[in-house]
């Protein structure tokens, strides 16, 4: 028939491959990974968490409040060795740390042998899983699974410290979180910079052999790729000349760091990060940034926005907590004074204080957060025959009127006698 008299015909099209940019690959911004990459690789987040966890554990935490003896010794014990072996510095030096890393920080009141408070100890975030029900949390241990749940009150043995997640009403979001794109970046722009020194600073590249379609031997090819990988690749072969044969050609098939900007990328990268966890780049030794005048300056704006803040919410929620175990209200008090950065500023409200004649000794104490002198005691009542021997002798009128009598005659009678 006709159809199979009819020939297939072969069509034949030229084929173009473009490279342009593609969607950005990312990676997860939360878990473990995140830990990996935003704690353990990148050295500019690393800094910036450690850096605000030994700042704000710094600040010593006092007790504020009148207490009966046995639960002012109890909070004391609590705030300066919660566990054997462990200082409070070291454990809020911790808690900071994981609010730096997920958001989150749990502490857990242990209690002893007679269910009285033994001591505080840090909970692993990543060992916590909030109930559903909302009112507790469930604690992965080497023993197993335990529950602790919130009594009647709302009080709970175990104190979920977060910062702010607008879109979760248990667990929060970290700084290390919001870093996360640019900690990517800055993690890519090391790996890249090591491929490059692995292959001697060149960019990626191909020898081109021959033209009009020619072909190397494979023999010419496993002799060729054998010479670049011993001769060529690598940092111990940086900066040597390679001899190409007739008929190769090298083509750059990547930007030079030139080209890139690869520097100042780097550089914008950690100034995001550093931004994200509230601290200053001049702290960090990023150059190019000239937003503070000085380093004082700088040191000054980091107290002041991100830690204090930090500090006062934890000392607020440790306040209440505490207060869930002892008979009065606890009030503890972040001991500015010891902050040797705050320094001048408080050199500075004092020589104002010392200025200002209108106010009381009691009003300038309150207003630089000294405690009140409690005035001294009324000199005791005395009656009785000592009262009699200490008052002082009764005015004898009569002597008095008398000489006034006297004087005033004399002075008419000297009067008259003129």
């Amino acid at each position: 028939m006709f159809w199979n008299k009819q020939k297939n015909k072969t069509e034949t099209k030229s084929l173009v491959a473009l490279s342009g940019v593609l969607d950005a690959q990312w990676e997860a911004a939360s878990g473990q990974r995140l830990v990996e990459a935003g704690f353990r690789q990148n050295p500019v987040s690393y800094r910036c968490i450690r850096l605000v966890a030994e700042t704000s554990a710094s600040v010593p935490v006092r007790l504020a409040c009148e207490l009966c003896e046995r639960d002012a010794a109890r909070v004391l014990q609590l705030l300066e060795r919660p566990q054997p072996g462990v200082s409070g510095q070291s454990l809020l030096d911790a808690i900071y740390g994981d609010l730096q890393v997920s958001g989150n920080a749990f502490l857990e009141l242990v209690s002893g042998a007679d269910e009285d408070v033994a001591g505080l100890q840090r909970v692993p975030v990543g060992a916590v899983e909030p109930l559903k029900s909302g009112d507790g949390f469930a604690i992965r241990t080497a023993s197993g699974r335990r529950v602790v749940r919130s009594d009647a009150n709302g009080w709970s043995p175990l104190l979920h410290l977060r910062a702010l997640d607008p879109s979760s009403r248990t667990l929060a979001m970290s700084p290390l979180q919001a870093a996360s794109r640019a900690v990517e970046i800055h993690n890519a722009g090391s790996n890249w910079t090591k491929a490059l020194i692995d292959n001697a600073a060149r960019p990626s590249g191909a020898l081109i052999y021959g033209r009009d379609g020619a072909h190397m031997t494979p023999d010419q090819f496993s002799r060729l790729k054998d010479q670049l990988e011993s001769a060529h690749m690598g940092a111990k072969h940086a900066g040597r000349p390679m001899l190409l044969e007739g008929g190769l050609d090298w083509k750059p098939m990547s930007l030079s760091p030139t080209d890139m900007d690869f520097i100042e990328a780097r550089r914008e990268s950690a100034r995001e990060i550093a931004l994200a966890f509230g601290v200053p780049p001049m702290l960090l030794g990023i150059p190019g940034d000239n937003t503070y005048a000085n380093y004082r300056e700088a040191n000054l704006a980091f107290w002041r926005l991100t830690v204090l803040p930090l500090v006062q919410r934890t000392v607020h929620a440790l306040e209440d907590w505490f207060s869930g175990v002892t008979e009065a209200p606890v009030k503890l008090k972040a001991d500015l004074d010891a902050v040797p950065a705050l320094g001048p500023e408080r050199e500075a409200l004092w020589r104002r204080l010392g200025d200002a004649e209108f106010l009381t000794t009691e009003e300038k104490r309150e207003i630089a957060g000294l405690a009140k002198i409690d005035p001294p005691p009324a000199p005791p009542f005395q009656g009785g025959e000592q009262a009699e021997r200490d008052a002082p002798p009764p005015l004898k009128k009569g002597r008095t009127e008398v000489g006034i009598r006297t004087s005033q005659t004399e002075a008419a009678g000297d009067h008259h006698a003129d």
